[in-house]
């Protein structure tokens, strides 16, 4: 293997390969598949040098469509991101400190860590916060090993209404334990409660519930929380931060662990990631948490200082008592969430969910009145909504581009028999002109 881009030189490589035993790297990666290995090499282009390197990386930049209204959701969202969380994230103390490993001389990333902990308590209503997890789907999962291993029964039932790429995540950790997950089904956009009455049982580790759900609607949290009453099984809410600037917390609704995607708090869309996976819990389930838990304290001077309360990760204790492998805490992610709550406060936050209700309910209203267009769900809902369209989605969702728009997410990706369906939503962001503008366009499009 010759790759100029590795630091050792040939003779280090055949040292290492010596040390352990093989004569060369190919012999190294014996123990994989024939059948999964390329067997060819990668198409990459030649190398070049360093200007026409840069010559090239900007003239694929500038494929990129650029400047299109967004009304783009599912889980990413245009939320207004102030200019102070990228400068404050761009300080070097913060971008380069991974993790606090020695936290006795780690006292402003624990702090900022601490902060946020206190924010996502106040924001969820949960006791303990930890931090933090990869994103909003592997926060979920993560909530459903809390349940299975707290109440050691292994039916987990989950909403219908859940984002279908969370459920697939799900899915993925679930795959190799013993653990059954039954899907609630719905009705009308929100779930079947009569249907979930007859799927609970003695066997239920957890109903996984999202509000607002996929589809923007907001679910009957204290109903369906009643559902376990006389059960072990917990209750675990899956939410969106901005909504709870006007909702009642899900804690406070019943909720035993609440989960979510931290993206709308100050981070950027960014084609996808890096996201932020928030987890609040009740005080009883705080050893079974993922992650770690800062704490404050005092010093032997009477000072006030950070340690780290608890570690449940496989890092830092035996393999067998951790309760995940989770071994990152985005840390630079959660530090951009802390300083967004920090700046906007409670009625900053619960402005940028009053307008970005309005707003969408504007718009709906206005996109409803297209001849051909149909709101297909009834119900209160929060920032997103589904349009039932005359012509199928993803070819709407095209012409919507080439006219400055990115319309929405085809939801005939997800649930078959949906094809002619699209989900918009609208963020403070939004101006009246924009939202004008998206219904004149579309109108134009479905002639």
């Amino acid at each position: 293997m010759n790759n100029q881009y590795l630091p050792n030189t040939p003779e280090q490589r055949r040292q290492m390969l010596e040390a352990i035993g093989v004569g060369s790297v190919e012999e190294l990666f014996s123990y994989i598949p024939e059948k999964l290995r390329l067997n060819r090499p990668l198409n990459l282009p030649h190398p070049m040098a360093e200007a026409r390197l840069m010559a090239h990386m900007e003239e694929l930049a500038g494929r990129n469509e650029v400047g299109a209204v967004s009304f783009l959701g599912g889980g990413i969202y245009d939320h207004f991101s102030p200019a102070a969380i990228d400068h404050i994230l761009t300080r070097s103390e913060f971008y380069t400190a991974y993790t606090p490993y020695q936290p006795e001389v780690s006292q402003g990333t624990l702090q900022a860590i601490f902060e946020y902990q206190t924010m996502i308590c106040e924001l969820t209503g949960a006791d303990v916060a930890n931090a933090s997890l990869y994103d909003g789907a592997t926060a979920l999962a993560e909530a459903a090993i809390i349940a299975l291993n707290t109440t050691r029964n292994s039916k987990i039932l989950l909403a219908g209404t859940m984002h279908p790429w969370y459920r697939k995540v799900l899915d993925t950790y679930m795959a190799d334990l013993d653990a059954q997950v039954a899907e609630i089904p719905a009705v009308d956009g929100r779930l079947d409660l009569d249907a979930l009455a007859g799927m609970v049982d003695k066997d239920t580790a957890a109903i996984l519930v999202q509000s607002p759900n996929f589809f923007g609607i907001i679910e009957d949290l204290p109903g369906i929380g009643k559902m376990l009453e006389g059960h072990k099984g917990l209750f675990v809410v899956c939410t969106d931060p901005i909504s709870l600037g006007i909702l009642e917390a899900p804690a406070r609704l019943g909720a035993d662990i609440v989960v979510g995607e931290g993206q709308s708090l100050g981070l950027a869309q960014s084609f996808g990631g890096p996201l932020l996976g928030f987890m609040g819990v009740t005080e009883k389930l705080t050893r079974r948490i993922p992650g770690r838990v800062v704490g404050e304290t005092r010093d032997t001077q009477g000072r006030r200082g950070f340690v780290l309360t608890l570690q449940t990760r496989e890092q830092h204790i035996r393999r067998e008592k951790a309760t995940s492998n989770i071994c990152s805490n985005q840390a630079l992610c959660a530090l951009a969430a802390s300083v967004y709550l920090s700046l906007m406060g409670p009625g900053g936050l619960r402005e940028v969910a009053r307008q970005s209700l309005l707003k969408a309910a504007y718009a709906r209203e206005q996109l409803a009145q297209i001849p051909g267009v149909e709101v297909p769900h009834a119900g209160p809902w929060f920032k997103e909504f589904a349009l039932k369209l005359p012509r199928p989605a993803a070819a709407v969702i095209d012409a919507m581009v080439d006219r400055g728009y990115y319309a929405g997410i085809d939801l005939g990706r997800f649930y078959p028999g949906m094809e002619d369906c699209l989900l918009v939503a609208v963020t403070e962001k939004r101006t009246r002109e924009e939202i004008d503008g998206f219904r004149a366009a579309l109108q134009e499009v479905l002639k």
